[in-house]
């Protein structure tokens, strides 16, 4: 195949569908990771306990006499993490001179599930950062003639090097609830520049009429849909002050008594974001006659992440919900995205 035929626009279009799709299974991967309590599962990053594929059973980490070790791998030893200084034979007793402590943090479990959970996450941000790097290559084709196609492509990937760098601060930070909110956000703004850039590349489809004012109101919709993801992700960080507070056992009383007035904000800003998207879906179909699909699934992924809201204030946060309202919302800010870009582009043409 020449180079000619692989770098098309069609090719392009495909990687950027694909790095769309790989960066919602991050989203998702990351939720499970949460939901699970996985997060700490690998204490130390890139490696996970000094290996590149991690250890299954916990006497892989304990000290074992007359054994090599290379530098960098990691022990428990009385409930601390050791690191290996270089390379070397083990005697057939500890000596403290071999090792030196991991500084980062204090953390020491091993748990061969919360382990894996997060490697398989790691493993998928990997793929994820090998989809955008080939959908960089794919936008070379665009630097003669639209260089802004190949400089944004390249922020992506960018984005993609920050975004792994953040997550070693998360670990490093022992899951600090600042530091996980930011790398959700910049996740969502990896995704808009996707959707933007697939968009900018894509024919138009005439199917999608739209007026000034009708592109607004997308905006505003998008705008008013962060408000309520950064008020969710306020309401997250006091849940996880409660778990650290009460555990686990707790969860029934952690929005019952003394409840934040974030929550209830929270709450009651989902019913209006439902009224104005069930208006704008209404205007988008009867009155000027758009695609129905996409618009159904905008519908409907609003009332499934209101569920999901509902079962976690009220059913006491079975398995599942928090991760399962964290990954709806990042979807419905894509498709809201996505048709906002096509209202634009139908204003363009």
């Amino acid at each position: 195949m020449s180079t000619t035929a692989l770098f098309t626009d069609r090719n392009y279009r495909v990687a950027l569908r694909w790095s769309i799709a790989v960066i919602y299974l991050i989203i998702i991967a990351g939720a499970v990771v949460r939901m699970t309590g996985s997060g700490m599962g690998c204490p130390d990053w890139p490696k996970c306990f000094g290996y590149y594929i991690p250890p299954t059973e916990e006497s892989q980490l304990e000290f074992s006499p007359d054994t090599p070790y290379k530098k960098g791998m990691v022990i428990i030893h009385e409930e601390e993490l050791r690191v290996a200084i270089t390379d070397f034979m083990a005697q057939s007793t500890y000596n403290s001179a071999d090792w030196k402590p991991y500084t980062k943090h204090n953390y020491a479990i091993f748990n061969v599930y919360h382990t894996w959970t997060e490697y398989v996450n790691r493993l998928i941000g990997a793929l994820g950062g090998l989809v955008v790097l080939i959908m960089c290559i794919f936008s070379l084709k665009y630097w003669k003639d639209r260089k802004k196609i190949t400089i944004l492509s390249i922020v992506a990937l960018l984005a993609m090097l920050i975004q792994a760098v953040i997550g070693k601060i998360v670990v490093d930070t022992l899951l600090s609830p600042v530091l996980i909110t930011i790398h959700m956000i910049v996740a969502l703004l990896i995704v808009g520049l996707l959707i933007y850039l697939l968009h900018e590349v894509q024919p138009t489809d005439h199917r999608y009429q739209s007026s000034k004012s009708f592109y607004k109101v997308s905006i505003l919709l998008i705008i008013l849909t962060l408000v309520q993801v950064a008020l969710g992700t306020q309401v997250r960080q006091y849940l996880d002050h409660m778990i650290d507070e009460m555990g686990y056992p707790f969860q029934s009383i952690w929005l019952e008594e003394n409840a934040p007035a974030v929550f209830l904000i929270h709450r009651s800003f989902s019913i209006l974001l439902l009224v104005l998207h069930t208006w704008f879906v209404y205007k988008a179909i009867k009155t000027i006659g758009h695609p129905r699909p996409y618009y159904g699934w905008l519908i409907a992924l609003f009332l499934i992440t209101i569920f999901t809201g509902v079962l976690m204030n009220y059913v006491d946060f079975p398995f599942g919900s928090q991760a399962a309202h964290l990954v709806l919302a990042s979807i419905i800010l894509g498709l809201q995205f996505y048709l906002m870009m096509r209202l634009k582009n139908a204003i363009k043409s």
